[in-house]
């Protein structure tokens, strides 16, 4: 970290961070543009000045900002499998931007009135080049795909009986212990074998489905999340999604995750820990077009029914979140997939 100066600012002029306004064809006077022009340009970081408009005047209208984001997305690559892992950085140590994206929105192009300018004694923290791009990731994901987000309650007891009852074998078998995080990584491969339309992908105007079932699962660092894939999780067995998700979490922790790691994910699962949150809504891990997310097990006093009549008992339970991309998937197929996910860890029919 360093510290801020007392005039960070600089001399006269505009203030640090501020756009200049933009100037017209003969530029002699500031150019004049509706404010839905100027609200689209700060969105998708454009200067507005780069573009010949076609309005009254020559001003840029609606369209024009349209039609240039258009022809931005049809000159940039789809980002596919090949392009999951980041790019190398750039000449001079700009984050390079994330395929298909927009261009990231910077302070240049940021309305003053939404800059925070760092004052004496501030502390600021430059972003990493990984901390750049999951900002640039996160925004286009946002922007790119309309986020539908469902939650499930999850009556997890018979699968913490279960791993009650099997995980001293299991560490005692195989070195390392059994956590939850591989039982549902199993139900949601189980899940999507059933739907395997929740496992695809947008490009362009169509739909792939794709044939490889490759779980993400997102992993904390020192440096921000990481998603190494498990390739083909449908061939593998519990003990092996449960060795392989350990081996993530080991060479996470010694910054080993390799570029072809995080390359190829179809789908994505993520398990924020056991402090103290409820549920929460995930982005989308671009291409793919839906991500599990996890909330903490509690016990909870729960109604159920025993020998015709109701009852309060104490049960494990869990909620489970599903964010989808609702360009392709409609709220039936969303709900019915997380609805499957939830019964498959009720029934905790698992093999060792």
């Amino acid at each position: 970290m360093r510290a801020i100066p007392t005039n960070p600012g600089g001399g006269g002029g505009a203030p640090h961070g501020a756009p200049p306004p933009p100037r017209g064809g003969d530029g002699a006077q500031p150019a004049r543009f509706s404010p839905v022009v100027m609200k689209m340009a700060a969105e998708y970081g454009i200067d507005v000045g780069t573009i010949r408009g076609t309005g009254l005047g020559g001003r840029v209208t609606k369209r024009d900002i349209v039609n240039y984001l258009e022809s931005a997305k049809q000159a940039s690559p789809v980002p596919g499998a090949a392009r999951d892992a980041a790019p190398p950085a750039r000449r001079g140590g700009a984050a390079p931007a994330v395929a298909g994206a927009a261009p990231a929105v910077t302070s240049a192009v940021i309305p003053r009135q939404f800059l925070y300018e760092p004052r004496e004694g501030d502390q600021v923290e430059p972003f990493s080049r990984r901390r750049k791009l999951i900002a640039e990731h996160m925004v286009y994901s946002k922007t790119h795909s309309p986020h539908v987000g469902t939650v499930a309650e999850v009556d997890m007891t018979r699968a913490a009986q279960w791993r009650d009852k099997n995980k001293a074998a299991f560490q005692a078998r195989h070195g390392f212990g059994l956590t939850f995080l591989p039982l549902v990584a199993m139900a949601a491969v189980r899940a999507l074998k059933e739907f395997p339309r929740m496992n695809a992908a947008v490009t362009g105007d169509s739909l792939v489905i794709r044939k490889d079932i490759n779980l993400g699962i997102a992993v904390d660092t020192e440096e921000g999340l990481v998603v190494p894939v498990i390739k083909q999780a449908d061939q593998k067995s519990l003990v092996g999604l449960a060795a392989q998700i350990d081996d993530f979490a080991r060479r996470a922790a010694d910054r080993k995750i390799t570029a072809d790691d995080l390359a190829g994910g179809s789908f994505t699962l993520t398990n924020p820990g056991r402090e103290g949150n409820l549920f929460g809504i995930a982005i989308i891990n671009q291409p793919q077009i839906g991500i599990l997310r996890m909330g903490e097990i509690k016990k909870r006093p729960v109604v159920i029914e025993v020998d015709g009549a109701d009852a309060i008992a104490i049960h494990s339970i869990m909620y489970l979140t599903l964010s989808y991309d609702h360009r392709v998937v409609d709220g039936v197929l969303g709900n019915r997939f997380l609805y499957r996910v939830a019964r498959l860890l009720e029934a905790a029919d698992f093999e060792l």
